[in-house]
């Protein structure tokens, strides 16, 4: 086997600081790029020695970092086996990090701690691979080293491996109440769940890839969670049979028809009904509801289409007879299902949650709370449901009084963000000639302090906001969290923070900057945030796609006086508003004619006679 670490087009683009069609153009144009020496047509692989070699020889500046050669290194060492050499780089790290806790330091050729089976038979590090991986370690700390490699096995395998949303996977450990309690994921994957619960007193999970299993536990325990992590199927092979928990959380496969039906036709855990062959997900909430203790709660994510299939009508009746179902809520791509496990002599609900919150996570939490305090209009009387089709799809319960108002509040708003004007700008014959600086004079003068965010944070979970790339494009507030640690760069009123693709002056303080964004902190004494702002998004907005990396530090700017600046700041600031509203008025735009189409088609709303 060649262990010479390859990279891809998006390998390359990241080292050289390009884009993807700069790569695409490199290998067009010159005859002497590297050829391919592995992967498909569709995505080839090269020598990352060969393309190191001809971006020298061309002069193009690019850096490969420790942490990208383990990766490499990682890949070449065995592809078809990257998921459990991953797993063995995880309980490396481990072991690596307890030693270190001893006081001890470890052993450039220490083992991973065991052999992990692979396809064809062990698989283990080589001493070179385990060099580099105890090497990031050290550099990164244990924890942050990990984090980068799942970061691009996930990367690597995403079409393969089903990860939950770190926002969504958030939100249903919050729904639930993990914190302090026995919390399990009988569908654990990679531990995404697992590390939001990361408060509770004790943590179970099982997976069925025994290799995802082991990433998962050396994940939870690098961040010293102590967690039971067992591999084996569930349905057939349930690791925790007789185990109840305070709360269980869970994101099945779905569509699995596989999951053992012939076999698990009489199985107790069937409570509410026989899951039919083709409803493999209401055999997940079954199981998921055996393992919660009386009056336990459930957050299971289900694919929209299970709360109106017909096959599984006499289940979700059965659930909802029984007070277990209490909530269905429609989520982008998937439905979540909220469930509590009946306490005996318990008088079931008359009402269920159904919410759409596919625009709106954040309406979630507010609505569960109001739901269980009894004090919710968002919800459908069971009985209704269990008269009709026990048809619980959340589009299907929206309101009238709801589409009418979603519809005028979003006409109102769009009308609204369409009524900025732009600022009014004097033209000139001729272009003013100001004596110039540029960025990095203002740096070095002391006008702009300059700072970047670690390039990898500990995994959401924390109670610190972070401010992330997608934010600062959107103009959203930071969505982001992460734990205290060493190198955070705190966000203040008046920051200008930067990215490839945008920039702002932030108006609040009280996050920190997240991957991948640069903050230039500005004394405001001699120079006007705005203006330094809009210097940099002209700038950047000039820059196409080439063989070379904008240096941001180069960008010019007149010398002016504070008054000039705040002038021309303000006019600057003047486009930014107008930017954010045309952004607005697209979004509301499209949300104003999908409620007029559905309001239309499903009589809710109606023309003015």
């Amino acid at each position: 086997m060649s262990h010479d670490p390859t990279v891809n087009a998006g390998d390359i683009a990241r080292l050289a600081g390009v884009g993807r069609a700069a790569v695409s153009n490199w290998r067009r144009r010159h005859d002497d790029f590297p050829q391919p020496i592995g992967g498909t047509a569709n995505q080839p692989l090269f020598s990352l020695r060969q393309v190191e070699s001809w971006l020298r020889r061309y002069g193009k500046s690019y850096q490969v970092s420790l942490g990208d050669r383990a990766w490499q290194r990682l890949k070449a060492a065995g592809d078809l086996h990257l998921g459990e050499l991953v797993a063995q780089a995880g309980a490396l790290l481990t072991r690596a990090a307890q030693v270190a806790g001893d006081g001890e330091s470890p052993s450039p050729d220490a083992g991973p701690g065991g052999e992990s089976a692979g396809h064809d038979g062990p698989v283990t590090l080589d001493p070179e691979l385990t060099d580099l991986i105890l090497e990031l370690g050290r550099e990164l700390g244990p924890l942050r080293a990990y984090e980068f490699l799942c970061e691009r096995y996930l990367e690597a395998h995403s079409r393969r491996l089903s990860v939950t949303r770190d926002d969504i996977a958030g939100l249903m450990v919050r729904l639930v109440g993990t914190e302090g309690a026995t919390v399990l994921d009988p569908a654990c994957g990679v531990g995404t769940l697992l590390l939001a619960s990361s408060r509770a007193s004790r943590i179970l999970g099982q997976e069925l890839s025994e290799t995802s299993a082991a990433i998962a536990a050396s994940r939870l325990r690098l961040r010293g969670v102590e967690a039971t992590i067992v591999p084996g199927d569930s349905m057939r092979r349930d690791g925790f049979a007789g185990e109840r928990a305070d709360a269980v959380v869970c994101d099945p496969p779905f569509g699995e028809r596989a999951w053992g039906y012939e076999e698990l036709t009489g199985d107790p855990r069937w409570e509410y009904g026989l899951p039919p062959r083709g409803e493999p997900e209401l055999a997940w909430v079954q199981h998921c509801l055996t393992h919660v203790k009386p009056g336990g709660l459930v957050a299971i994510l289900m694919p929209p289409a299970a709360a109106s299939r017909k096959a599984g009508r006499r289940i979700r009746a059965n659930l909802l007879r029984a007070g277990a179902l209490r909530a269905v809520v429609a989520l982008p791509g998937s439905d979540l299902w909220l469930l509590r496990r009946p306490a005996a002599g318990e008088r079931p609900p008359s009402e269920v949650l159904i919410l759409d919150a596919t625009a709106d996570l954040s309406a979630v939490e507010p609505a569960w709370q109001a739901y269980m305090e009894d004090r919710c209009d968002q919800t459908v009387r069971i009985i209704d449901l269990l008269a009709d089709e026990v048809d619980m799809t959340p589009a299907r319960h929206q309101r009238r009084d709801d589409v009418g108002r979603a519809f005028a509040e979003a006409r109102d708003r769009f009308l609204a963000a369409t009524a900025v004007p732009p600022p009014d700008l004097k033209v000139l014959d001729q272009p003013l000639d100001q004596p110039a600086t540029t960025l990095g004079d203002l740096i070095k003068e002391g006008l702009v302090t300059a700072s970047q965010a670690p390039p990898k944070m500990a995994a959401d979970g924390g109670d610190i906001p972070v401010l992330t790339s997608d934010d600062l494009l959107n103009g959203g507030a930071p969505s982001g969290s992460t734990t205290m640690q060493q190198g955070l760069v705190p966000i203040k009123p008046g920051d200008v923070v930067a990215s490839y693709s945008a920039v702002r002056v932030m108006a609040d303080g009280g996050a920190v900057l997240g991957p991948h964004l640069t903050l230039y902190r500005v004394d405001g004494r001699r120079l006007d945030p705005d203006f330094l702002a809009g210097f940099l998004r002209a700038a950047g907005g000039r820059v196409t796609t080439g063989s070379s990396r904008f240096d941001v530090r180069r960008t010019k700017l007149p010398r002016l006086s504070l008054r000039e600046q705040k002038a021309y700041g303000a006019a600057f600031r003047q486009l930014a508003v107008l930017e954010d509203a045309i952004r607005e008025t697209s979004t509301l735009g499209h949300t104003l004619i999908r409620l007029g189409l559905d309001g239309l088609a499903d009589g809710h709303l109606h023309p003015q006679s």
